[in-house]
């Protein structure tokens, strides 16, 4: 709960204001003077916001203001006074103050001041962790590159990122998506401002809409107050839309008109806000299907589109492998005070044995799982399990790999019959096996073979698997 000091040498305001505040849910505490305020930040942990008397007897309120501002920076303060003089409105804003009301106020202004004081305060806060986040995360990822592609891609950023061009990243899951969108970020103008991610397949989209545009006050029912959207928290930075194949068409619309104009509406807002951001969309899925398919707007995707970043899966750039392993253990080393300095030779053969169809993202949960158990022979037969169930899979698809041709009349069979039969057999197998190294545990199976756990019950069930 919010605490709020007030503090006025007069006892009918102090009484008025507790009241009031109390009845709309607020913590209050009152004192009479400014001595009496600095000894209470002194002795109790800072309040939420503070309203402050200007004319009081010894130290007034300008000169407690300016001795709070010492010491805490942050705080919202809204200055009281019956003077209605600009030169002292003047030096209270410059003092630090937040907001000014003249005596007597009316409930609702006094509500709207601590509402906008109370909103300025939490945006702060978040850009400040907005900026702690972008510095933990650029500490956290590193941009490897030894693989042609790669250095081609790196090289590729460096010629961009001083740009405001729009970027549109493609790749599988895993692939390093957000570290091509923060090493972008980190070569730009924008650097020093915030870095905003958005996952658009994480939400639904009415919720979607509102955390990109925010919403005002009253737009419905449950907002009891402004919200600022992530184009407003990335202003003269740079927002990154992951999975943007996911957004609903109507919502691309609106995407669109603010790639156009650089602005937009809050939800339930009458006026529109210009911003300075630039867009990094990015993808797993295939947009050009998508768009057939009129899931995608074409002229989003060609907006979007400006410079594209094709990022290769990790079994193509497997040479990368050992230097990604180096950084993760020197990564989850530092995190977890361990001792796994590095990897035995007998390890590194199935790292680059494995296919690694989580790419990068599987590839670090199995280093930090490597520091944390420091037991590399558990690792190993993990991943010879993996590569086993990945050897029959490739085998069993080039068994009952054949062309599609039309049915042979005479034999009353087609390959195609034939060729959903034996993959039929061929999967039960492969599940069969994966089933009896897990000893019959069906979501370790589920992870071993890649599939969802839904879908591993569901062949389970079609195969007769006993």
């Amino acid at each position: 709960m919010k605490e709020f000091l007030i503090v006025d040498d007069e006892e009918g305001i102090r009484n008025y204001l507790k009241t009031l505040l109390k009845l709309k849910g607020y913590e209050v505490q009152a004192v009479a003077s400014g001595i009496d305020a600095l000894e209470y930040f002194s002795a109790n942990p800072p309040p939420s916001l503070i309203l402050l008397d200007i004319l009081m007897p010894e130290t007034d309120g300008l000169e407690t203001l300016k001795r709070l501002r010492k010491v805490e920076r942050e705080i919202p303060v809204i200055m009281l006074s019956c003077i209605g003089e600009t030169r002292t409105i003047v030096e209270a804003m410059r003092s630090g103050a937040t907001d000014y009301l003249n005596k007597p106020f009316e409930e609702a202004e006094l509500e709207v001041a601590i509402l906008k004081a109370l909103d300025r305060k939490r945006l702060v806060e978040e850009n400040k962790l907005l900026r702690a986040q972008n510095q933990e995360l650029s500490e956290g990822y590193r941009f490897i590159a030894s693989n042609p592609k790669m250095i081609r891609i790196k090289e590729l950023i460096v010629q961009i990122a001083n740009t405001d061009v729009t970027v549109f990243i493609e790749g599988e899951s895993g692939v390093g998506k957000e570290i091509v969108a923060r090493e972008i970020h980190q070569g730009s103008p924008r650097r020093e401002k915030p870095f905003v991610k958005v996952n658009c397949a994480a939400l639904p989209s009415e919720l979607l809409e509102s955390e990109l545009f925010g919403y005002e006050r009253g737009a419905f029912t449950g907002a009891f107050r402004l919200k600022q959207g992530k184009f407003e928290l990335a202003n003269y930075g740079t927002l990154f839309l992951d999975e943007i194949g996911d957004m609903a068409p109507t919502l691309q619309a609106k995407l669109l008109h603010v790639l156009q104009d650089n602005e937009y509406s809050r939800l339930g807002g009458k006026k529109n806000i210009v911003v300075d951001v630039r867009i990094i969309a990015a993808t797993n899925q295939n947009l050009e299907e998508a768009m057939r398919e009129g899931r995608f707007r074409e002229d989003l995707y060609y907006r979007l589109n400006v410079v594209n970043v094709n990022i290769p899966p990790l079994r193509e750039r497997k040479e990368e492998i050992p230097l990604l392993c180096d950084h993760f253990l020197r990564k989850y080393n530092r995190k977890y005070s361990s001792t796994t300095t590095t990897m035995s030779q007998k390890v590194m053969p199935y790292f680059l044995d494995y296919d690694w169809p989580g790419n990068i993202r599987e590839l670090e949960n199995v280093m930090k799982r490597l520091v944390i158990l420091s037991n590399e022979d558990q690792i190993i037969e993990e991943l010879k399990s993996k590569i086993d169930s990945q050897r029959l899979t490739q085998k069993v698809a080039q068994q009952t790999h054949v062309t599609e041709i039309s049915r042979d009349d005479s034999a009353g069979v087609s390959l195609k019959d034939m060729s959903k039969t034996l993959t039929s057999t061929a999967e039960r197998e492969v599940i069969l096996r994966a089933l009896q190294q897990t000893q019959w545990n069906r979501k370790q199976a589920a992870i071993m073979l890649n599939i969802s756990y839904k879908t591993l019950l569901n062949k389970i069930k079609r195969l007769d698997i006993k």
